[in-house]
């Protein structure tokens, strides 16, 4: 692969620096005694104190015997002041002339040992007396420039390249590494909600004989050793539960799922769901934990219940409206679909323009007429509840109605965070809705559930009344941290595979072919081409198979005739 000119020029400098007896990836530990933004916030307590930081040189400011620089460590930046004849011992003053001024790059790491001070335009600063070398930078970081009006230049914006390269990122845009950090403040708020209540965090498989717990398509995997089938799980709820029956009165897990399914500004093959399952409660206990739980997340994050997203003000103070999904269709769309059957929804769907087909029942028809007419209407926080028993395969019965299931959904921005039953306990009824959803299977649902045996000998054994949730981390972390796409807030979500130019290093002969073709409009009758070239039989042939093998050239039959062209 082909370097560019700084890149060969930071290979170079790499070389002199060992040259010089000075070793650019040092194996010893550098120990810090502070960060650039303790000393930004608390000045009298630095002023005149001596420091050792560590960082990435961000910028240079030669000014002869003595330079600016400024220095990023994992807290902020700071600009330090660099003397020639403080940090070079020699009479060459080498540290300085050829280390600081010649063989540092932006995006190096250093470490610097000196003093607190003040400029005399009040700027604080670092006036450095010892520097090492602790990495160099082969590659240069994109230059972001910000005018006297604040204005930003050359920005590294472009959405493709900051999620490949998303360690250049958090580098050149600080406002990234601030998403991720308020996304960690979101998980720690949750850990720390459930464990002062007593609850336990819990592992649970990944690979799963099994994809139950949601209606979803799976990623398939086979086990060599055991010779079965395997899946990435797609929910943890089943485990979880598993776990009630065994004793544990209170549950969570910050889970990988998985979902073999489409990809967009809110969905991600891989993606981070909270779930968590209380023994002795219900879907109403589970609402108001729900509320409580967000609103100190809001509180923790922002230090008000009060969320900015895009142009909307969304508040998480508790309590939230709840509304039954039957009556929110019925406000939304007009139409009464309480007690319809499958033939009577499609009837319904087809009225309001939806894309639907034979193969949905009356749960997913249900869910599309709400998904597609209603959902996006829900933009401060607010409960779905009681859902048709049809759409919730795993969940109770409804105390008052039983063509219904204590179930709730949360809408927030318009989109489902969190979803939450009084958990199905009774595991005959259970094996019921499995052999419904095998039913739907046979019918040509693909997402419809296993029948997962094993959970139903679980519940056989006798499982609690219970409440439990999940709640999507990412789209939570979207709304606390005002984004848009799911992208902004995993650090490497998942992308195409990347187009990789191929360079290839071409010989004297293969060089020659390609210039007589460019001199003859891009292509030549083959016979012509071999004898223009005046190559010998066997260099001819190495360098044309070589060509055509990396695409540079192709050989047609017109009128009976072979002609070379240059590939497009």
């Amino acid at each position: 692969m082909a370097l560019s000119e700084q890149e060969i020029l930071r290979r170079e400098a790499l070389t002199e620096l060992r040259n010089l007896g000075i070793e650019p990836y040092p194996a010893a530990e550098f120990i810090t005694t502070a960060y650039s933004s303790e000393i930004l916030a608390d000045f009298d307590k630095f002023d005149g104190k001596e420091v050792i930081l560590a960082g990435r040189l961000m910028g240079k400011r030669i000014m002869g015997k003595a330079s600016f620089a400024e220095l990023k460590d994992a807290q902020g930046r700071i600009q330090i002041y660099v003397s020639r004849d403080d940090i070079s011992s020699d009479e060459e003053k080498t540290m300085y002339n050829v280390v600081f001024k010649k063989l540092l790059d932006i995006g190096d790491f250093i470490g610097i040992r000196g003093t607190v001070f003040k400029t005399q335009v009040g700027e604080i600063s670092v006036h450095v007396y010892g520097l090492t070398v602790l990495a160099k930078a082969l590659k240069p970081l994109p230059v972001v420039k910000t005018d006297a009006d604040g204005k930003t230049h050359d920005a590294f914006s472009d959405p493709e390249q900051r999620y490949r390269r998303r360690y250049v990122d958090l580098i050149v845009n600080d406002h990234v590494k601030d998403t991720f950090i308020k996304r960690t403040k979101i998980t720690n708020t949750i850990r720390t909600f459930l464990n002062e209540k007593g609850y336990l965090e819990v592992e649970t498989p990944i690979l799963q004989p099994i994809p139950g717990g949601a209606s979803a398509k799976p990623f398939i995997s086979h086990h060599n050793a055991l010779n079965i089938p395997l899946y990435l799980r797609i929910a943890n709820e089943l485990y979880l539960k598993r776990l009630i029956v065994g004793g544990f009165d209170g549950v969570y897990e910050f889970a990988k799922d998985f979902r073999n399914e489409g990809m967009d500004r809110t969905h991600n093959p891989e993606f981070t769901v909270l779930e968590f399952y209380v023994a002795y409660k219900d879907y109403h206990w589970m609402m108001d934990t729900t509320e409580a739980l967000l609103e100190k997340i809001a509180l923790n994050v922002h230090g008000t219940s009060e969320v900015t997203v895009g142009d909307k003000k969304i508040d998480f103070k508790a309590p939230y409206p709840r509304v039954p999904i039957l009556q929110a269709i019925k406000d939304h769309t007009g139409f009464d679909v309480a007690g319809m059957n499958q033939e009577q929804l499609l009837e319904v769907a087809k009225k309001l323009h939806l894309d639907v087909d034979a193969s949905m029942g009356v749960g997913k028809l249900i869910d599309e007429i709400f998904g597609e007419k209603c959902e996006h209407l829900y933009v401060q926080p607010t409960f779905i509840t009681d859902y048709p028993k049809e759409m919730s395969p795993l969940c109770k019965s409804h105390r008052d109605n039983p063509d219904l299931t204590e179930r709730f959904e949360l809408m927030v921005n318009g989109k489902e965070l969190a979803n939450a039953y009084s958990e199905l306990n009774d595991p005959i009824d259970q094996r019921e809705r499995f052999e419904e959803q095998m039913r739907l299977s046979e019918k040509g649902d693909d997402e419809a559930m296993f029948i997962d045996q094993d959970f139903i000998r679980a519940l056989e054994y006798g499982m609690p009344p219970t409440s439990g949730i999940g709640i999507g981390i990412d789209r939570l972390a979207m709304l606390m941290t005002n984004n848009s796409s799911i992208q902004e807030v995993l650090f490497f979500p998942q992308m195409r595979p990347e187009k990789t130019q191929v360079h290839v290093e071409l010989l004297d002969e293969e060089k020659l072919i390609l210039a007589l073709l460019q001199t003859n409009n891009n292509k030549m009758d083959l016979g012509l081409l071999k004898i223009k070239s005046d190559l010998s039989g066997k260099k001819w042939d190495v360098a044309t198979k070589s060509l055509a093998k990396h695409g540079l050239i192709k050989v047609s039959l017109i009128d009976g005739n072979k002609i070379v062209e240059l590939a497009e």
